[in-house]
């Protein structure tokens, strides 16, 4: 690979080194600064990214130390109850389902308490995973709280809950700005005395006046959606309780967080079956096309979701639409309607009763509504990615074609963000792209200081990917150093040394006559990177095979170029040249490194010294390299250095 510097300076980079490029995505719209080769430029940038990381990083495992001391309460293991209501679920659950569902419950079972963040799709089937957490909890005779961004999801958490667990012993209640005061007191008082095991409200939760009797788990549903202020309160309620949060798009901080290993993270990323992609289409307000979709949907026995965030003008549109169509049954919701006519409008639209909702954004969070398969969205360009993300996946949630058309005035109108997040949504249609979403707006708006709101630049400094590289160096230094009473007990599978090069004269590559495009090759060469260990390298080779046909000399080698090099990895090497008949391997040059003082080490000074013909020690300017004499293939050099692997 070429690549071209600031004043045309060229650098060619090595097939073995092609892992260590990656594509630069800052913050949208920066440009990136071009470096000088030969200059200190770079190296100091990311030495200054890699010092403040490392202060973020050292807090963050900070608070993660601080969770793991304090005493949390040790669910006892699953009963037949439990077992009972699983096994109630009218669906199957899908393989990531089943892996989140059992991460939880052995969060629930340790002694400290649970702080993992489940990340699905839109309708992937989250809420059932909260479902069985808070059953869990309420087998322990522990209360459960629910907290939800709208009135409405609170109504409908409330009946899905009540549902799942109407042939148990558990009482759910819930609480919102709907309720008259008494109710709300009344629930409140048997809140205190414990007669309610799972409650679900809003942020009236964390009120002064909610009182529990004995708080187990807090499940937390689409977190992207409360405030700074909202979640401090929560931190104040969770010191000690299990929290579990659930979102289809995480905000970037979070998102960040997880990635970090500051909390635990589940993502759930196979849909159920029989669902299909929502198709996305962004269009300008156009009577026709309004007219034929909705009838289009109509006709096939569907309703559908109108989505006009204003409501000074709300009642208009719906006029609007009553005239394209007399014969649709069309009711308006909004936030500022009387609490009991909304709750009834709603509850009559999921019953069927009404074709066409015109409603504000009170929809976006949580509904479950599977007969509504077309959702239209007016001035699409006004929300956030993670907003119309939410508003899509109100559709598609049965086994039926879906569709969601974005209403916004010209495209050349509209500023460069908005028209790079309409582009990023029609992109990225397919189930489960929640995730690739969240990154998106990583990539768009940048991550932000992790664990305060001030905005911080090192993102757009050294690209998003470079940026991940010197964080989990620092994370692997932190915890190798300063936190290693922390980790203690974790298996620190971390080689001596990160990177081992191979220079060679035998061929090994990828040819272009067996793989022709250079992109395609590129990628393959990125992958076979990412592979760890022998079983992964032969279901990597399977695959090729599967792709390409048979594997050609070069490829093999390129394999067992691969295995040498872990090899070299273990024995401490950061180069191992093979060429001339002779095999030399340079030891890392940092002489404080602790493999000198490893038990590896001292097996290799051992073998040198039992095999004096074999092979020698020698010191080139202050960095160690041994020497075999009379190799000329890999698989001799593998043969050669295994003999002395520890």
């Amino acid at each position: 690979m070429r690549i071209l510097y600031k004043d045309s300076d060229l650098l060619y980079v090595n097939i073995q080194s092609l892992h260590k490029i990656s594509r630069y995505s800052g913050k949208e719209g920066k440009e990136p600064a071009v470096n000088k080769l030969g200059t200190a430029a770079w190296k100091t940038k990311k030495e200054n990214t890699k010092k403040k990381v490392k202060e973020i990083a050292y807090d963050l495992i900070q608070l993660y130390a601080k969770r793991k001391a304090q005493k949390g309460f040790a669910y006892s293991p699953d009963t037949y109850l439990q077992n009972e209501l699983e096994a109630s679920f009218i669906y199957e659950d899908t393989p990531d389902q089943e892996k989140a569902t059992k991460a939880v419950k052995e969060d629930m079972e340790k002694q400290f308490p649970m702080d993992r963040l489940v990340c699905g799709d839109v309708g992937f089937g989250k809420t059932e995973i909260a479902i069985r957490a808070a059953f869990k909890a309420v087998g322990d005779n522990k209360q459960v709280a629910v907290l939800v961004p709208t009135t409405i999801l609170a109504l409908q958490h409330y009946r899905s809950f009540s549902e799942r667990f109407k042939d148990f012993p558990c009482k759910v209640d819930y609480i919102n700005r709907f309720r008259t005061a008494k109710q709300q007191r009344d629930t409140l008082d048997k809140l205190k005395e414990g007669k309610v095991d799972i409650i679900i409200g809003t942020h009236r939760i964390v009120g002064k006046d909610v009182q529990f009797k004995d708080l187990g788990l807090l499940i937390i549903d689409e977190e992207q959606k409360f405030g700074v202020s909202i979640k401090d309160k929560l931190k104040l309620i969770k010191a000690n309780v299990d929290t579990l949060t659930l979102t289809a798009t995480p905000i970037p901080r979070t998102l960040q967080f997880s990635l970090m290993g500051a909390r635990d993270l589940s993502v759930i990323n196979t849909p159920p079956p029989n669902r299909y992609p929502v198709e996305t289409t962004v269009t300008g307000f156009n009577d026709e096309m309004l007219r034929d979709a909705i009838r289009f949907e109509l006709e096939r026995g569907g309703q559908v979701f109108f989505v006009h965030n204003k409501v000074s003008n709300i009642m208009e549109i719906a006029g609007k639409i009553q005239r394209l169509l007399p014969s649709a049954r069309v009711a308006i919701g909004h936030g500022q309607m009387d609490g009991d006519k909304l709750e009834e409008v709603m509850l009559d639209f999921i019953e069927g009763q009404f074709d066409v909702l015109v409603a504000t954004t009170i929809i976006e969070s949580g509904l479950d509504i599977p007969n509504a398969n077309t959702i239209i969205i007016n001035n699409a360009q006004n929300f956030g990615l993670s907003d119309l993300h939410q508003m899509r996946g109100r559709v598609g949630r049965s086994n039926k074609k879906a569709f969601c058309y974005l209403l916004t005035p010209p495209l050349s109108t509209l500023s460069d963000e908005s028209r790079k997040r309409l582009r990023a949504i029609e992109e990225f249609s397919d189930l489960g792209s929640g995730f690739n979403i969240a990154m998106r707006d990583l990539d768009i708006r940048g991550a932000g200081d992790l664990l305060g709101a001030e905005q911080s630049g090192f993102i757009t400094d050294v690209g998003y990917d470079m940026y991940q590289r010197i964080l989990d160096e620092a994370l692997h230094e932190l915890k190798e150093n300063e936190f290693k009473d922390l980790y203690e007990g974790e298996p620190n599978v971390r080689l001596f040394a990160d990177e081992c090069i191979i220079d060679t004269d035998v061929e090994i590559l990828i040819p272009t006559n067996y793989v022709n495009t250079v992109s395609e090759r590129l990628s393959l060469y990125k992958d076979l990177n990412e592979v760890k260990n022998e079983e992964q390298l032969l279901a990597f080779e399977k695959h090729m095979i599967d792709r390409f046909g048979a594997i050609p000399r070069a490829t093999k080698e390129l394999f067992n170029a691969m295995r040498l090099r872990w090899i070299g990895q273990k024995l401490g090497f950061d180069k191992i040249i093979l060429k001339n008949n002779k095999l030399r391997g340079h030891f890392l040059g940092d002489q404080n490194n602790k493999y000198f003082q490893s038990a590896q080490f001292g097996a290799t000074l051992k073998y040198v010294q039992d095999n004096p013909l074999k092979c020698q020690l020698k010191q080139v300017k202050d960095k160690l390299t041994l020497v075999f004499e009379y190799i000329s293939t890999i698989e001799e050099a593998k043969e050669a250095l295994g003999k002395i692997v520890a």
